[in-house]
């Protein structure tokens, strides 16, 4: 079976799922999978070519915080709200990228830029309580029952849709950018800038495209996620901790791969659901503890994730062989 039509079977069956099986608890775990698989998908389009961020917890945060705050004070659509809060997640990376770009701050030194930028959204969020509600948490206003304007659904398969054609977009745009020529540009930038920028790269332009889409795209998921919680808090969508959450996820599941961060999404939801039904409240923040024990574990055994070498395995010459 060639790759193009596994690409169509799979996305139908997916398609018809919720139509087969309708468990609202397992819709609603499918859902989380499906956004934070966008979101990570997101991260790792810059981690891929070594732009190593910790400061997407930041664009996550803008997008969730910048769609309710719209519809709660201004009554703005999320359907206007959304593209506004990507413009803003957009802004602040070219605010915060392209200093670094075009001095050269790179490596550990653009890590620990975009650390800053990460805790700085949360302590603006927790500082301005008065309109997020700070570190309580915010709740967009709902509608009575399901809101196209408001994009608010009872109905969780609707959600499952949507969240799949999101998840759908984010594997459209890293099959773009894998098939185009800044992702020569981009790995030739990773190996040596000087060398690429003799070439005729330009450089900064090329570091900055692909920054700012992964920002936008971040924000998209921090907003969808928002909507469908209709709940928002600064430790859930904002901060040093989904920072790492999405470096984790996107390293463990395979950042090289395209479904790797889909993998990765699904281990991290179902650690965190796992630790929830089994130790509730005892078990606060163990997720965050393993995300880090298991990142170096994988950094230092797996580098290249679950899928990743999964993939290397079966295409070496002695599994081949052996076939």
């Amino acid at each position: 079976m060639n790759k193009p039509l596994a690409w169509v079977i799979g996305l139908a069956a997916l398609v018809a799922l919720p139509f087969v099986y309708r468990d609202p608890y397992h819709l609603h775990i499918l859902v989380l999978i499906l956004i934070w698989s966008f979101a990570y998908t997101s991260w790792s389009m810059m981690g891929r070519f070594g732009l190593v961020s910790l400061g997407h917890g930041g664009f996550m945060g803008v997008g969730a915080y910048v769609t309710a705050l719209l519809w709660n004070h201004l009554g703005v659509s999320p359907w206007i709200g959304i593209p506004a809060a990507m413009l803003c997640a957009g802004a602040l990376a070219l605010v915060v990228a392209y200093p670094c770009f075009r001095f050269r701050i790179t490596g550990h030194y653009f890590a620990l830029v975009t650390l800053a930028l990460s805790g700085i959204v949360l302590q603006v969020i927790i500082a301005t309580r008065d309109y997020t509600g700070g570190s309580l948490g915010y709740t967009p206003e709902r509608t009575k029952g399901s809101h196209i304007l408001a994009l608010q659904f009872d109905d969780k398969v609707v959600w499952y849709l949507i969240a799949l054609g999101v998840w759908a977009g984010g594997l459209a745009v890293w099959y773009w950018i894998d098939h185009s020529m800044s992702r020569y540009a981009m790995e030739a930038i990773s190996e040596d800038e000087d060398a690429a920028a003799a070439a005729g790269v330009n450089v900064t332009a090329e570091k900055l495209r692909i920054t700012v889409i992964s920002a936008v795209m971040t924000a998209m998921a921090g907003a969808l996620y928002g909507q469908y919680q209709m709940f928002i808090a600064p430790d859930t969508v904002s901060g040093i901790a989904v920072s790492l959450q999405m470096v984790f996820a996107a390293v463990v599941g395979g950042i090289y791969v395209a479904l790797g961060p889909t993998i990765g999404a699904i281990i991290t939801i179902m650690l965190a659901e796992i630790l929830r039904i089994g130790f509730g409240t005892k078990a606060v923040g163990w997720d965050n503890l393993l995300y880090g024990v298991l990142l170096v574990v994988f950094i230092i055994f797996l580098p290249k994730g679950i899928l990743g070498s999964l993939l290397a395995w079966l295409k070496s010459p002695s599994k081949q062989r052996d076939g």
